[in-house]
């Protein structure tokens, strides 16, 4: 897959991951693509290097939307803003 099929995916996964996710998560188009892109690989051959799922498996982009989330987790636990 080319960069550009990369960037669409990580946008597709990117916006489920933010939809499925409870809470208000300001950011923007960027951060969403990039938090995509990075939820698929780390999901994705995380899960292939475990030997859940084979590339091109439609639990590849399932792992990529739980990828992308548990990224919005830590992204959200380390930009929270303090309440004074």
């Amino acid at each position: 897959m080319g960069i550009i099929g990369t960037i669409v995916i990580g946008l597709l996964v990117g916006l489920i991951a933010r939809f499925l996710k409870p809470g208000d998560d300001s950011m923007g188009w960027i951060m969403t693509i990039l938090l995509g892109i990075g939820g698929s690989l780390l999901a994705t051959y995380g899960g292939q290097a475990l030997g859940l799922y084979e590339a091109g498996e439609g639990a590849g982009f399932i792992g990529a939307v739980v990828g992308a989330i548990i990224l919005l987790v830590i992204y959200g636990a380390v930009t929270g803003k303090k309440k004074s």
